[in-house]
């Protein structure tokens, strides 16, 4: 399995989340599509990472294969992304609760205005 099949399943999460995100109205769902396209950027973080490595580095005697494996630039990245996103969806679950509590729907259209 090479990087292209890495970058077209990332890809095609990514498109799946985008499409989600902009096409339903309910929240919980706009949520979860969020989540596939952070996921889907995980998983170009670390195949990138597995399977690129820099010029600067790839110039050491040791083999590139080598290299690619002890660099975790792409793991590092995705377990920060992975924190962050883990933190995005406490908040949004929060705020989708004090909507629903509010107005008793979680349709993202019906919360357009944010003072009443």
């Amino acid at each position: 399995m090479g990087l292209q099949s890495f970058l077209i399943v990332g890809a095609v999460l990514f498109a799946i989340g985008l499409y989600g995100a902009l096409t339903k109205r309910n929240a919980v769902t706009v949520l979860m599509s969020l989540e596939i396209m952070f996921n889907a950027v995980n998983i170009t973080a670390v195949a990138l990472s597995r399977y690129i490595v820099p010029g600067g580095i790839s110039g050491v005697a040791i083999p590139t294969e080598d290299v690619a494996r002890t660099l975790l630039t792409g793991q590092i990245f995705t377990i920060f992304i992975i924190t962050v996103a883990a933190a995005e969806v406490a908040l949004g679950v929060a705020i989708l609760i004090a909507i629903f509590r509010k107005r008793e729907t979680v349709f993202v259209t019906d919360a357009n205005r944010m003072r009443h």
